[in-house]
């Protein structure tokens, strides 16, 4: 599965337990509001109940204080009771339209105290006219008040409201055990998913991050060995993007492998074309000059002035033929030999070398010359083909001088050799680090115009950089830089 694949599956996966709890926790909510609006409608029934009640004992007792003491301002609150009494048992059918037990127990109440209404009306209006009529009041005092047709009523209604309450607390009761279950369950349900989503999305992360970090860390393991020339492969038997990197890099390895071992190859072959080829060089060489040595030992007497003045300049021209062949070996060993690093202590370095190349004549001075851990001959050959070309080039009619300083950087040392030379010209800077270029038309000194191509090699072979500040007529100073370690 590609890895893109695998990611979108991760996270459709926590997407899709987001939703499905989202759902769950929408139908749940659904049912803890249901539950809240059955509680409360369940008190709004207790609440109108008792009032409803209430309303009936008040009429009742306004009743029996008219009866009792003929006072009409009873009937206030009796016949304010009847006029708001319809309204109240209309308000609680509402309330108990889904309830048939509960309506038909209240239509049973508003039948009895419809009953009441009626026998307390007759008693009332029997009341009123006991100054003209007295026979008929004492018939329902009699009949009915003296055995309690209304109280007998009135005990039926408070049973049936009894019933009713009581009813009404157990349903009340249920549904608030139901609205506390559902909010539990609420609860549960999203502390699962959360669980769920926290779970899924951190092993989703996790694999997906090892997974990758793991190939990467491969990927990465056989970039290090490739520059360390181990051209190993990696082996990824997965299908997505990274694969596509694997096999770049493995066809990198294998490639650079091809190439490495081809020059390592070619290297080798010129290496021994180079011997080969010195060695070859050198006996014609040795040739010409035993040729010339017969010619004046056998013919000193009759060569003539111009002849011995020829004769002269070969053994120069053969001292330079073998230094340029010297040379060319030195420059290319540069690259293949490596040597060992080595503590180094510069300026006994720098002072061991102008014992060997610079004239009694000379003055060397050293400044801030560092001693550090590094390969010994390369910087020998440095400073060897540095000072030799000081005094190679150096005026004749003064003292030649040569000035040695270093100065410490972050990472790097830097070194400067002066000298009071004939000096360069601007436009030839650059040139004379290139291979076989030589200013010796200009000045006449024997030069091979290989001594700063190898060690410009050598500096770049370091990751290091070289320049030279110099005008004509006064001096040089070559500037380069050298690792620390």
């Amino acid at each position: 599965m590609r890895l893109a694949a695998q990611i979108f599956l991760g996270f459709s996966v926590v997407i899709g337990i987001s939703i499905t709890d989202s759902y769950v926790n929408y139908n749940l909510s659904e049912k803890v509001n249901k539950n809240t609006e059955y509680v409360a409608r369940s008190e709004t029934i207790i609440r109108n109940s008792s009032r409803l009640h209430r309303s009936i004992i008040e009429m009742q007792s306004a009743f029996r204080g008219y009866l009792l003491t003929s006072d009409t301002t009873f009937l206030g609150a009796y016949f304010e009771g009847s006029e708001i009494m319809p309204q109240l048992f209309n308000e609680q059918r509402v309330l108990l339209r889904n309830s048939p037990s509960q309506l038909k127990r209240l239509d049973k109440i508003a039948a009895l105290h419809q009953s009441w209404i009626g026998y307390s009306d007759q008693l009332i209006n029997a009341k009123r006219g006991v100054a003209t009529n007295p026979s008929v009041y004492q018939d329902l005092f009699e009949n009915k008040l003296r055995k309690q047709v209304g109280k007998k009523i009135n005990d039926q209604i408070s049973l049936i409201f009894k019933d009713l309450d009581k009813s009404e607390y157990r349903v009340r009761a249920v549904r608030r055990d139901a609205l506390n279950q559902s909010v539990e369950r609420t609860r549960r349900f999203s502390l699962i998913f959360l669980l769920l989503t926290v779970v899924i999305g951190i092993v989703s992360t996790l694999y997906i991050v090892r997974l990758i970090t793991k190939r990467i860390a491969s990927m990465v393991n056989l970039a290090d060995n490739i520059s360390k020339g181990e051209f190993a492969i990696v082996k990824d038997d997965k299908n997505d993007e990274l694969t596509s990197l694997s096999i770049s890099l493995n066809s990198m390895s294998e490639t650079l492998n091809k190439n490495i071992k081809e020059l390592e190859k070619r290297n080798k072959e010129l290496n021994q074309f180079a011997y080969v080829v010195s060695h070859d060089l050198k006996a014609p060489i040795r040739g010409i000059y035993n040729v010339t040595q017969w010619i004046e030992e056998d013919l000193g007497g009759e060569v003539s002035p111009q002849m011995r003045k020829y004769l002269n300049i070969i053994p120069d021209r053969i001292k330079r033929m073998e230094d340029l062949i010297h040379g060319l070996l030195d420059y290319a060993r540069i690259s293949r030999e490596k040597p060992l690093k080595e503590r180094v202590d510069v300026d006994k370095l720098v002072r061991d070398i102008a014992e060997l190349i610079v004239p009694e004549n000379f003055e060397v001075q050293t400044m801030n010359l560092p001693v550090l851990s590094t390969e010994k001959i390369r910087l020998e050959q440095v400073f060897s083909n540095l000072m030799s070309n000081a005094v190679k080039y150096s005026k004749p009619e003064q003292n030649g001088k040569i000035s040695i300083s270093c100065i410490e950087l972050d990472d790097f040392y830097q070194f400067s050799i002066a000298d009071n030379g004939i000096g360069i010209e601007p436009q030839f800077h650059s040139k004379i680090f290139e291979i076989f270029q030589t200013l010796r038309e200009k000045h006449a000194k024997e030069s091979t115009g290989i001594g700063l191509a190898i060690v410009k090699k050598i500096i770049d072979d370091q990751h290091c950089t070289i320049n030279v500040h110099s005008e004509l007529g006064e001096g040089s100073v070559f500037t380069f830089t050298w690792p620390k370690f």
